[in-house]
């Protein structure tokens, strides 16, 4: 479950600026690209090029 979610459940609406832990999309696209490399390095979520 990202940011957006929970917003939505408990405000009735998402604010994309205020993520702290990124959109259910980010954590999925993160947790699916280390989860098939394996490689902890590949998963540089806080690079430029991340989203």
């Amino acid at each position: 479950m990202g940011d957006n979610q929970l917003q939505q459940r408990g405000q009735g609406r998402v604010v994309p600026g205020s993520f702290t832990h990124g959109s259910s999309a980010q954590r999925m696209r993160w947790l699916t690209i280390g989860w098939k490399s394996g490689d902890p390095n590949q998963c540089d979520t806080l690079s430029k090029n991340a989203l």
